[in-house]
């Protein structure tokens, strides 16, 4: 059996975000999981500043999450990212992680994992339908 690290990609996290590092760093930990793919700002500019910072190769180094998640969903099942950890600010946790369970990838979000208990049931309804992991981590 061949060891394969996990594929992640990230929302949000680029240059001048502390906490995009810290989760970088965590994932990295035990050499399983490589970042692949991201949309690392907001601004598709830094995004993809962040994303040559990183050594992110430019077909990887998405502009949006929207576009990250789409373009990723169109690989091959064994070269796109397997999850998508989402790091941007409390207000911007929902539309990425309800996108990437509905795209088929599984989420690990930074806490709160939304603003509202509406937002939250959505997401769990979501799960409960796909059978996708959503994770809430707390740095």
């Amino acid at each position: 059996m061949r060891n394969t690290k996990l594929k992640m990609g990230m929302v949000g996290g680029g240059k001048n975000a502390f906490i995009g590092a810290v989760h970088r760093m965590a994932a990295g930990i035990d050499g399983q999981i490589e970042l692949c793919c991201g949309a690392l700002s907001a601004d598709p500019l830094v995004a993809k500043e962040s994303a040559a910072l990183l050594g992110l190769p430019k077909e990887r180094s998405y502009g949006s999450y929207q576009e990250m998640i789409i373009e990723e969903s169109k690989r091959s099942a064994d070269d796109r990212m397997n999850f998508v950890s989402i790091v941007t600010p409390n207000f911007a946790h929902f539309e990425p992680a309800m996108m990437a369970l509905e795209h088929g990838f599984h989420v690990v979000l930074e806490k709160p994992m939304t603003l509202t208990t509406e937002q939250a049931e959505l997401l769990q309804q979501k799960v409960a339908e796909t059978g996708l992991i959503l994770c809430v981590t707390y740095t």
